[in-house]
């Protein structure tokens, strides 16, 4: 990931949670707030709602293609959190990609 940390820190996840904006569908959820730093941070969640550990695991590299192959795309100087839903076992990973590619870039834009 060319302008990406990873986000470990607990803190920053219930900050996102807190005062972050988000998008959201019946898959997935992304949200976002400013970092004022010169590059994204980005993380994801993936609780046990989703199935087993294969289906997580699945679910949270559908999530971090879709973010790689966007990146590009994507303002800088923002926290990113991707938050998967029990409804993302079933998708393909072009459905994803579009998500983030059209209605993530576009919130992400307006603010």
């Amino acid at each position: 990931m060319l302008y990406t940390q990873i986000i470990k820190d607990k803190r920053v996840f219930l900050k996102l949670y807190k005062r972050g904006k988000f998008v959201s569908t019946r898959e997935m959820t992304a949200y976002y707030l400013q970092n004022r730093l010169p590059y994204n941070r980005f993380g994801i969640t993936a609780g046990k709602k989703i199935g087993n550990a294969v289906a997580r695991n699945r679910a949270k590299r559908i999530l971090r293609e879709a973010y790689r192959k966007n990146e590009a795309l994507l303002p800088i100087g923002y926290d990113i959190i991707f938050v998967a839903r029990p409804d993302i076992a079933g998708i393909k990973s072009n459905k994803v990609e579009k998500f983030v590619a059209e209605r993530l870039v576009k919130e992400m834009n307006k603010s």
